[in-house]
């Protein structure tokens, strides 16, 4: 294969630049040329697995049409299937076929003729259907069923009255093997499905398991009913909670070990509801956490604006948003691009989620009075030069962190507010003076995520110019917008979404906008003033990132409203 690219620059299938381009993506990724190249769309799999048919003189095959018996798939072991990067197909006597995406490789060849003792005819497939196949046929999702099959339903009854339960009962029951093998499968699933949380909820007659993809809740088989207080014990022994407390919330936190290199923290918090505790697990999956600024969505003004804010050398930096729209990661990125030696940062979090070196992160435990206003109080002896606070919730946070905005330090933190004008009422309800405001503020953020369209199955749709009139686009630039949408494939599981985008309004509180704050001024007309002035509103973020093939007309629509 390492002749792959010369060949198919000699029979003008690709050009040299193209073949460089792959061969860059190829150093990257660490991936195979083939891939590369069908990766980057500068040949089709149909194109390459044909020429390379040619080539080599062997008949091309296309996986996706074949249903491969399992006794041909274990023939051979899923390590070498991986190495080699091929699967068996059929068998004819003592003569098996398998498809590889190299049948130049001899070795391989030879090596699978020694496992199987039997002859070898080759036939070539693409290294992206290759690929899809072993996953399909090696990698075997383990599902509830498989767990609940050794599950003895009468051993882990734990009774019906609710609150005449045994602690030393839950404990046995939450220890049977299969009960831990079903958590086990709960979390494990949701990560290797992307999941952002999972949702354990027990209702009158359904034990529900639901997690959430790319901010979406999609159900999954629901559990036994008899096993409701087996698997809530089981977690919260995960999380180190206390199982006879099944009265009031409770937060706790899972690390899962995946392999040498992996690991993955559960936020857990249990909520006692009608018919038993309901618990919300959140995937923190540290080396998915984004912090290249450049990559979270910003357009470029916007981009400028933010770093000119939190480069100032004092003043408040104020980033909203509802649960789960990024603002964590937009400040975390923030305190990167700051982090350095000459820098003393500490930050206040509820909880702290994610570890950053070089970084002073302090959790927040109200049961014993360390709150945002006590801890913003010792930052303050603690010679900080930028402070993050989680969450300003009160007056008493709010009045502090204005203080020490106003006294030589980048304050940094979070509000839940719709969108970045209303920020400003936010404040003032809470009790903040307006001169105060108007000389602490830098800069407010408001964010949201829209889910992404799946680029394995992304498929150009008919032209609506009327819905983006609809939506605030003019209708000379929404005749020209090209609409994309995810025709549901396997990468995606059938969803035509992968992956989500940040939408930012960014609003850099100028000198007008000062002026209509302590004219006390409404929200609406600070908006309105504010997007005069060049603010890009979350909608208008939204159409951009439709514009550009990024997202589609029904995202927009779920994350912003109408300027």
């Amino acid at each position: 294969m390492s002749r792959l690219g010369e060949l198919l620059v000699r029979e003008n299938l690709i050009s040299l630049a193209q073949l460089q381009e792959a061969q860059d993506e190829q150093r990257k990724t660490g991936a195979r040329l083939g891939y590369s190249l069908t990766k980057l769309g500068i040949i089709n799999e149909e194109e390459l697995t044909t020429f390379l048919s040619k080539q080599y003189g062997v008949p091309s095959i296309n996986l996706s049409e074949f249903e491969i018996s399992p006794d041909v798939i274990q023939l051979i072991p899923p390590e070498l299937a991986k190495r080699h990067q091929l699967i068996p197909v059929n068998r004819a006597g003592a003569t098996l076929i398998v498809a590889m995406s190299d049948p130049s490789n001899i070795y391989a060849i030879d090596d699978l003729k020694f496992r199987t003792g039997l002859n070898i005819e080759v036939v070539v497939a693409s290294e992206i259907a290759l690929d899809e196949a072993v996953t399909r046929y090696y990698e075997k999702q383990v599902t509830y069923d498989d767990v609940l099959g050794d599950i003895d339903a009468d051993a882990v009854e734990i009774g019906q009255d609710e609150e005449q339960v045994n602690v030393v009962d839950l404990e046995k029951a939450s220890g049977e093997a299969p009960v831990i093998k079903l958590c086990n499968v709960i979390l494990l699933n949701a990560i290797k499905k992307r999941a952002s949380d999972i949702h354990i909820e027990p209702y009158e007659k359904a034990f529900r398991v639901r997690y959430r993809i790319d901010g979406v809740l999609y159900e999954e088989p629901a559990l036994p009913m008899k096993l409701k207080n087996a698997v809530t014990s089981r977690i919260k022994i995960m999380s180190s909670l206390d199982i006879s407390e099944r009265r009031l919330p409770q937060d706790g936190r899972i690390k899962l070990k995946l392999g040498k290199e992996k690991e993955m923290d559960f936020r857990v918090s249990v909520l006692p509801t009608l018919f038993g505790e309901k618990i919300v697990l959140r995937l923190l999956d540290k080396t998915n956490l984004q912090l290249d600024m450049t990559k979270l969505g910003f357009e470029e003004k916007q981009l400028a604006d933010f770093m000119k804010a939190i480069h100032q050398p004092y003043g408040m930096v104020l980033v909203t948003g509802p649960t789960g729209s990024g603002k964590t990661t937009s400040l975390y990125s923030a305190l990167q691009e700051l982090n350095k030696t000459t820098r003393n940062i500490s930050t206040a979090e509820d909880p702290v989620e994610y570890n950053l070196m070089g970084i002073n992160q302090v959790q927040m435990h109200e049961d014993v009075g360390l709150n945002f206003a006590t801890a913003l109080r010792s930052f303050l002896r603690q010679d900080p030069n930028i402070i993050m606070v989680g969450e300003i919730r009160d007056f008493e946070t709010a009045e502090i962190a204005v203080k020490a905005a106003l006294t030589g330090h980048l304050v940094l933190s979070t509000l839940h507010t719709n969108d970045a004008p209303s920020t400003i009422s936010r404040l003032l309800n809470m009790g903040v003076e307006p001169f105060l405001v108007t000389a602490s503020v830098n800069l407010i953020v408001a964010q949201r995520l829209a889910r992404r369209v799946c680029s394995e199955c992304r498929q150009e749709v008919e032209q609506n110019t009327k819905a983006l009139t609809d939506l605030g686009m003019k209708p000379e630039l929404a005749e020209k917008t090209k609409l994309f949408k995810g025709a549901g494939c396997r990468s995606c599981a059938s969803t035509g979404y992968k992956g989500r985008i940040a939408l930012y309004e960014v609003m850099p509180f100028y000198e007008p906008l000062k002026e209509l704050v302590l004219q006390g001024a409404s929200t609406t007309e600070l908006k309105a003033e504010a997007i005069r002035v060049g603010m890009k509103s979350l909608r208008a973020a939204g159409l951009q990132k439709l514009g550009e093939g990024i997202t589609t007309i029904e995202e927009v629509l779920r994350v912003s409203v109408a300027d």
